[in-house]
């Protein structure tokens, strides 16, 4: 293939200049609108797959399929930021919009149970184009030092070498191949009952073969009222905490929450990354906020600035500043809110799908307002929770002989 050809979804070779020509499905639905009759079901969907299929990019060892998702992040951000940075109002209007217009997508997405790299390329758009707006508008300024900028950087490299690793594998399970599908007979159904003498007798003996060490593990897979259940869907069984995304169609070990900020789960082998991500993006945006407010807001707190400044829109330069900073402010309080429950969370030894299955259980315990859900299963302290958590992924999970067989 040439740099503008490529397979098309029909598996026949097709070329860029040609993507508006033999459009079978545009051609009968301009026909059926032409003459006022309605389109047969399936038809729009057919249309979209089509130009899905042909948007396209030139590439060397044949044309790049562009998904439709990334698109819509890179063009509106800029356009509606310069739209609210021509007037308050306006700002207003569209700061106030733009959150419901994302969630309104997610809602819709999750419903349809579709994945989508539209919040992924909206935030790391957002990263870039603030950082950007940051390097053009407010340094140029001369209230910014050198060392601020480096330290800035820091920060957001950090950041998205965080986030580069809890893109990796979550902990996925094995899928069995074809002749190596585990039979779910004879599958333990006994819950792990006794107390807590017999606890640590169990925890010791496996620790004599050789299976655990230290509290590592805690013996958290194998707490009261846990057992191993069965994956229809997989067609394995699953340890203890492990469960399946529908999203992703996968069982990930210790299973925590499909993340559609990074568009992929969050499970045993990057969850540390993920806080530590969250982590990084709430003091990076944070500095940068003050910063930008402490440059065209001078002699104001970044608190009394945020809501009172006068000179913000006295230029161009400033509002669009401003403007980047409320929108800044909205995404961190966001992102903030889920680092507080993950934190919690964390604190309780409890994950959000363990939470969401004790409020459909009634099984679990709402604490702090809310905030947290304590299912009562693994939280074995703040010190051991935070100790069970920093050992995840430190070592490869071990087989037991029900998942081999």
């Amino acid at each position: 293939l040439c740099c503008c050809e490529y397979v098309d979804r029909r598996g026949q070779r097709n070329h860029l200049a040609a993507c508006c020509c033999d459009c079978q499905e545009l051609d009968e639905g301009c026909d059926r609108w032409l003459a006022c009759k309605s389109l047969p079901p399936g038809a729009l969907e057919s249309i979209a797959d089509t130009i899905a299929d042909r948007l396209r990019v030139p590439w060397v060892s044949g044309a790049v399929k562009i998904n439709v998702s990334l698109v819509p992040p890179l063009v509106l951000l800029p356009v509606l930021l310069h739209i609210a940075a021509l007037h308050f109002l306006l700002g207003l209007l569209v700061l106030t919009s733009l959150p419901v217009v994302v969630l309104w997508y997610y809602y819709l997405t999750h419903r349809r149970k579709e994945r989508t790299l539209f919040f992924l390329s909206l935030g790391l758009f957002s990263l870039g184009y603030m950082y950007y707006v940051f390097l053009q508008e407010v340094v140029p300024r001369g209230h910014v030092q050198h060392s601020q900028v480096v330290a800035l950087t820091c920060g957001l490299i950090l950041m998205l070498a965080a986030l580069s690793r809890a893109k990796k594998d979550p902990g996925y399970l094995p899928i069995p191949t074809g002749n190596e599908k585990p039979s779910h007979q004879g599958l333990p159904n006994r819950s792990v009952r006794g107390s807590s003498s017999g606890f640590h007798g169990a925890a010791s003996s496996r620790a004599v073969n050789g299976e655990a060490k230290g509290y590592s593990r805690m013996a958290a897979d194998e707490s009261e009222g846990v057992k191993k259940d069965w994956c229809t869907k997989c067609q394995l069984v699953r340890p203890a905490r492990a469960g399946h995304c529908r999203l992703c169609g996968r069982c990930v070990r210790r299973l925590d929450h499909h993340c559609v900020w990074i568009n992929s789960c969050v499970g045993e082998q990057n969850h540390q990354a993920f806080i530590l991500a969250l982590s990084f993006f709430m003091l990076t945006s944070v500095y940068g906020i003050t910063l930008t407010l402490h440059t065209i807001c001078r002699g104001r707190t970044p608190i009394v600035a945020l809501f009172y400044c006068p000179g913000a829109y006295s230029d161009y330069s400033s509002a669009l500043s401003f403007t980047c900073v409320w929108y800044c402010a909205i995404v961190t309080a966001g992102m903030g809110y889920i680092l507080l429950i993950q934190l919690l969370n964390i604190s309780y030894n409890v994950t959000e799908r363990e939470a969401r299955l004790a409020l459909r259980d009634n099984t679990g315990r709402r604490l702090l307002g809310g905030l947290v859900i304590d299912t009562g299963q693994y939280n074995r302290g703040f010190l051991c929770n935070w100790g069970h958590f920093l050992s995840l992924g430190s070592s490869p999970p071990q087989r037991s002989a029900e998942d081999i067989v």
